[in-house]
């Protein structure tokens, strides 16, 4: 019997995971484990630069993916993967763009969908860095970075939310962030306006945040700053104060079943607040939602 386990274990231990695939089972380490981030093969392209490009599609052989199913845990939580990752460095010019992929959903249609968005917004910005590169080297040089990934805000029984943010720096930077939210249960793709019975709701989000945002500054003795009138500031510190959200702002909904929205950097607030979220108070949309379905 020890021989079997112990033969058992060694056939475990050597199943052969490519360092390629970046696994994101943030919510499957319930114990606090902390992940570990595999290293990136990289590459030199052209003689005299330094430029690192890594491509890693998830074309895994039915063997690795016979494989990958029988480890405990990673095989049943898998549903976001590193589709591609674009990694270059080369003095002054850095790039880094993590490509998510979808996988496991039986409507092939909505994956298919949302990775061909993701993998064309990821070569696009890998092709518009080298571009910028190219244009600085042309007139003497400079500083340029992309950073860009992605990040599971919530994956649950129903909802699986995922922002995807790029970091452009220049001389300064600044922060972007897309969300898509998935349930997971009909698979469809939900949208904000889908949750509410009409506009209506974006008058009554928007006021919740101004309360949310004057609050705040008046409790963080201006450590806080947001542009909303009537919380003190000056007409001339307000630059374009914040009126409403837009019918298709950025949101996601979090593990608790509440609406959170999202801006960017300088959207709302100085930089150095950075990208800045609020969560709705549900018993603030209740008569104006479809039903509790997703938020309650």
């Amino acid at each position: 019997m020890d021989k079997k386990l112990n033969d058992l274990e060694k056939h475990y231990n050597e199943v052969p995971i490519p360092k390629e695939l970046d696994f994101i089972v943030e919510n499957a380490l319930k114990q606090g484990k902390k992940k570990k981030k595999n290293r990136t093969p990289q590459w030199l392209l052209g003689s005299a630069a330094a430029v690192m490009l890594f491509t890693a599609s998830l074309n895994v052989s039915p063997v690795m993916a016979r494989s990958l199913s029988e480890i405990p845990v990673v095989g049943s939580v898998v549903k976001v993967l590193t589709w591609t990752e674009y990694e270059i460095a080369e003095d002054t010019y850095d790039a880094n763009i993590k490509v998510p992929s979808i996988e496991n959903l039986e409507n092939k249609d909505l994956a298919n969908t949302l990775n061909d968005k993701y993998r064309s917004e990821g070569n696009a910005l890998y092709n518009d860095f080298i571009a910028e590169v190219g244009d600085l080297k042309a007139n003497g040089g400079g500083h340029l970075g992309v950073d860009s990934g992605y990040e599971i805000k919530t994956d649950n029984d129903q909802i699986l939310s995922i922002g995807r943010y790029t970091v452009n720096t220049v001389a300064s930077s600044s922060t972007v962030m897309h969300y898509d939210t998935i349930d997971k249960q009909n698979e469809i793709l939900i949208t904000l306006p889908m949750l509410f019975k009409d506009e209506s709701y974006m008058n009554v989000i928007s006021e919740n945040i101004k309360e949310q945002m004057r609050a705040e500054i008046s409790a963080s003795n201006e450590e806080k700053v947001y542009w909303v009138k009537g919380a003190g500031l000056a007409d001339e510190e307000l630059m374009d104060d914040f009126t409403g959200i837009k019918a298709q702002q950025e949101f996601y909904i979090n593990d608790k079943g509440k609406l959170v929205i999202s801006f960017d950097k300088y959207e709302v607030a100085p930089g150095y607040m950075g990208i800045v979220e609020f969560e709705i108070p549900t018993e603030v949309l209740q008569d104006k939602l479809v039903s509790n379905q997703y938020i309650h």
